[in-house]
């Protein structure tokens, strides 16, 4: 028998359904008001209002500074070609990836190898590649001198190049396992995933080789969902701030290096000719998205005839082994990069060109965690908060979806993207000048929804298909029997998605554990995290201490993964022994019958 509404059932219906009812709004409000407040508190410092500093008349002396800085073109260009180019790389090496793995076991191979970098932080990505790249790094030292005949370190100039070719390989290591995981996670919706692979073994039966069958029957139905996360990864790699600061050249540096230095510069001033050269980042950064349009509109009317043209290959088995190859080789660097961060977070005494180290110490470890301490509460708190307001506003918001029937628009999914379209760069500075106008000094607080900025569209976009492939008779059920929605949500829906609610926490924490901008813009240097502290060191003297401190870093998110892994092979253990048990007492009642 149902059990009659009392007043208190009633009242947290209401306020329930209220609270869900708001989320959605709150959602927007939290990824569009501090972006165009932070783009507002630019643009009037750009262009000479900063009352701080006695400036209450608007002119254009902040550009006039800004496009007489030495060498500004160098630094356009640099911020500009570097992420054009490891943008094209990572699409490229994406779907050379899948054209060549898509119908095999292999691709899941691939993607579990590379599902792990996903996590890893740009800062500590930055120092991984350096110690590989470096004159005295992994690679010279695995070829030396049994190939190369070096006995001492070559003069070359990765990293610190004055091209930006280490931050173009910095970039498509980091952001390939984000496109290709992105990519493997649309094309896995039921739906979708039956109608590609039908289309694909189509044209195999008519004869297309596998890689030419993918990229007529395949990939035109698959890029519309890959360009949002790429538009995401070209908007990054544009005013990116850690790979550069680690990798890319000094004199002089890209753009948004350039940007920093002159906010935290003694010279309170040189602020007008920081917020113009914000403006003109945003500038670069849309200058970037134009262009790949532009890329995407000459490769259609290129490519239009040739997937109607009745070729079967393209020299397909040649391209097949030349993957093949590529594949193991993007593998062995990315494991040689590791490698080579855990062996000099342990060495002693290393002298070139030996592969290993003579010495093998602990000194660095202890040394770091003794004042790693307060770093790590801080990255563990922000990236808590961060995360389970993230998490809790999004179930909320999908809840409101699954009661009112509707899913999210195109103009909302842009909107999840928007902080991750605008450069970061484009809008903290704003965000900092608004809070020093308010008076603001609840600096943790401040640092923590900055993080959340950031958090919320990874945890969104990572709950949103597990959340709408809910089976709605489960509710149906439980609300046919007299439960209340919120006790629906608590008990019915929330349980079944467990696993999913455990990945996007992790994914959040490993998001909010790598903002490096926005712990030092927002914190104003008040706050020091794990990644401030690796980015600060990443230049110094030690590169034993800023390996330690690159592992600290990776370890964070790693722990959180490995907890849920932990508690998934427990929930299937569980399971397994569910139906085993169950087998075997239909077994005994057979039996007995």
């Amino acid at each position: 028998m149902n059990k009659p509404l009392t007043s208190n059932t009633k009242m947290h219906d209401r306020l329930f359904n209220a609270i869900v009812s708001f989320s959605p709004k709150l959602l927007v409000a939290i990824l569009v008001l501090p972006v165009l407040g932070g783009l507002l508190g630019v643009i009037l410092p750009a262009f000479g209002w900063l009352p701080a500093l006695d400036k209450t008349q608007f002119g254009v002396q902040g550009f006039q500074q800004l496009m007489q800085s030495p060498g500004i073109t160098q630094m356009i260009g640099l911020s500009f070609f570097s992420s054009l180019i490891s943008g094209l790389l990572a699409f490229t090496i994406t779907l050379l990836l899948l054209a060549n793995y898509f119908d095999s076991p292999w691709l899941a191979r691939i993607q579990r190898l590379l599902g792990p970098i996903l996590v890893i932080p740009h800062a500590a990505a930055a120092i991984a590649i350096a110690f590989l790249i470096t004159p005295s790094g992994m690679i010279a030292r695995l070829f030396s001198p049994w190939l190369s005949g070096w006995q001492s370190p070559i003069d070359w100039l990765l990293p610190h190049d004055p091209y930006g070719i280490s931050i173009i390989m910095g970039l498509t290591l980091k952001e390939l396992p984000f496109l290709l995981l992105m990519t493997l996670s649309a094309i896995a919706q039921p739906d979708l995933n039956i109608k590609l692979r039908a289309q694909y073994r189509l044209a195999l039966s008519l004869g297309y080789y596998p890689m030419t069958a993918f990229f007529k029957a395949v990939f035109p139905n698959i890029y519309p969902l890959m360009r949002l996360p790429l538009l995401a990864i070209l908007a990054y790699g544009s005013a990116s701030v850690e790979m550069p600061l680690i990798l890319g050249p000094n004199t002089p540096p890209t753009l948004a290096v350039a940007i920093m230095n002159w906010f935290h510069d003694v010279d309170l001033s040189l602020r007008i000719k920081a917020s113009a050269g914000a403006l003109l980042q945003l500038l670069v950064t849309v200058s970037v998205l134009i262009t790949w349009w532009l890329l995407e509109r000459l490769t259609l009317a290129i490519s239009c005839k040739s997937l109607s043209n009745g070729q079967r290959s393209y020299g397909d088995a040649l391209w097949a082994k030349i993957i093949n190859v590529f594949t193991v080789l993007l593998i062995s660097s990315i494991a040689l990069a590791l490698l080579g961060l855990v062996f000099w977070s342990f060495a002693g005494y290393w002298q070139f060109p030996l592969a290993l180290p003579e010495q093998w110490v602990l000194l660095h470890w202890q040394s770091a965690l003794l004042q790693v301490q307060t770093p790590m509460i801080n990255s563990l708190s922000i990236g808590l908060v961060a995360t389970s307001i993230a998490v809790i506003l999004t179930l909320l918001s999908l809840e409101y979806e699954k009661q009112n029937g509707i899913q999210l628009s195109r103009f909302s999914s842009l909107i999840i993207y928007l902080p991750l379209m605008i450069p970061s760069i484009a809008f903290l500075f704003g965000l900092v000048w608004l809070q020093e106008t308010l008076h603001s000094k609840t600096t943790f607080i401040n640092v923590a929804l900055a993080h959340l900025l950031f958090v919320l569209p990874y945890v969104f976009l990572s709950l949103a298909t597990s959340y709408r492939r809910l089976d709605p008779r489960y509710a149906q059920v439980a609300a046919s029997l007299g439960a209340s929605p919120v006790k629906i949500f608590l008990q019915v829906s929330l349980p079944q998605l467990l696993m999913p609610i455990l990945m996007a926490s992790a994914l959040g924490l490993a998001i909010s554990f790598s903002q490096y901008l926005p712990t030092l813009l927002v914190g104003g240097g008040r706050i020091n995290t794990v990644t401030t502290e690796a980015v600060s060191l990443a230049n110094g003297d030690s590169r034993r201490t800023s390996a330690v401190y690159a592992l600290i870093q990776m370890l964070l998110p790693a722990i959180a993964f490995s907890i849920i892994w932990l508690v998934s092979t427990r929930q299937k253990r569980q399971k397994a022994q569910a139906n085993r048990d169950n087998k075997t007492a239909r077994y005994i009642s057979k039996a007995n019958l």
